[in-house]
């Protein structure tokens, strides 16, 4: 039996970023495919539930899909290297695997499909080669093109808030280039899992279609290199002349990062909080049964949400998965003692971001057989 694993993903997909850059920095042997082989379709799907990338398989056979529950399954079995040790950053670090799961989506969604001067060759190459050479393979790109297309408008990219959205990019993008200026990863020397739920809009989409990655050579440097840097297995941090090798001592979180996340609780915090009431009166007319599918396309939709940004209103939709991702937020918190709290609390409040810990669903979202499912 081979000692390499085997990731389903293609290399234009956000959330395939994610799981594939832990894979290399990690050094984890793998082996990646496209969902185009016929193997995905026969060997795989039967297993993952649903056609979603990322998918790996385990040498002794084991399927797991989704880039947070690849990431889980060795961050369990190994010791849980990329969670820091301290109360604060163990918070940040879950925090940003949320944002960049799910807080990113507006930017990485605009700066791929409205830009179809700079970018569409380029993105269209790659939808046409993550399928077999089939006489409905021209067809079945369009479509896809098309289903994506739409997806950034139930996201709440319209032309209404193009402006907004590129406004809101580009202070994150300078924030997070001024923390980068001064450290290779989100909280020093070492990657931690926020950097890996980061990675993914901030490669596929925003670090590698032409128009935004043309921006952030230019505008953000250090974030362009930090970009790089997570996707090779090494430090890769040769601009650092004082380069340690772990995260940064005595818990700190500095302040540059605490800048980003508040720039970031701009639109983060709004929509989650509107998401949460839409979800909880869905669910409250609705009551699925436990068990029932709570994400994906097996799963009901609760609908869209409203919420205000920056004086201007942006209907999105809600969804559920940022809750499954914030659960861990809040059980990390749940944890900690009263002073950690405490600290903890204080550090959110500055940058924005309390509501966080308290917002929720009133059902809890688990993680069975493949699919994340409602609770009691």
């Amino acid at each position: 039996m081979s000692d390499s694993h085997i990731l389903y993903a293609i290399t234009h997909s956000l959330y395939s970023g994610r799981a594939r850059s832990y894979l290399i920095k990690n050094q984890i042997p793998f082996r990646e495919l496209s969902t185009g082989h016929e193997s995905f379709k026969t060997e795989v799907l039967p297993k993952a539930k649903l056609p979603t990338i990322p998918t790996l398989i385990t040498p002794q056979g084991e399927v797991i899909r989704d880039g947070a529950a690849i990431i889980e399954h060795f961050e369990a079995n190994n010791g849980r290297p990329c969670r820091p040790p301290g109360p604060k950053q163990q918070i940040v670090s879950a925090l940003f695997d949320a944002i960049g799961a799910e807080g990113l989506l507006r930017p990485a969604m605009h700066y791929r499909w409205n830009f179809p001067e700079d970018n569409l060759d380029f993105v269209r190459y790659h939808f046409l080669h993550s399928q077999r050479d089939t006489s409905q393979r021209e067809e079945k790109t369009e479509y896809m093109m098309n289903r994506m297309r739409h997806a950034a408008m139930i996201f709440g990219v319209t032309e209404h808030t193009h402006d907004l959205v590129e406004s809101l990019y580009l202070d994150y993008l300078q924030a997070l280039n001024a923390h980068f200026t001064q450290y290779p990863y989100l909280l020093g020397w070492r990657p931690c899992v926020g950097d890996f739920g980061l990675i993914g809009p901030m490669y596929a989409h925003l670090g590698r279609d032409p128009y935004p990655a043309r921006l952030m050579q230019q505008r953000a440097t250090s974030v362009y290199r930090w970009v790089e840097r997570m996707n090779r297995s090494d430090q890769d941090a040769p601009e650092f002349f004082n380069a340690g090798t772990e995260f940064l001592a005595n818990d700190e979180v500095p302040e540059s990062l605490l800048a980003v996340m508040r720039v970031c609780a701009e639109d983060f915090v709004p929509e989650t909080l509107a998401a949460a009431k839409r979800i909880n009166h869905w669910l409250a007319e609705n009551s699925p049964a436990p068990g029932t599918t709570a994400v994906g396309r097996l799963a009901e939709s609760p609908g869209n949400a409203e919420f205000s940004l920056r004086g201007q209103k942006i209907s999105a939709l809600a969804q559920p998965y940022r809750f499954f991702l914030l659960q861990r937020v809040q059980s990390l918190y749940a944890e900690l003692n009263e002073t950690h709290r405490s600290t903890v609390d204080a550090m959110l409040e500055t940058c924005g971001m309390l509501p966080v810990l308290t917002v929720g669903l009133d059902r809890q979202i688990h993680r069975e057989g493949n699919l994340e499912v409602w609770g009691d």
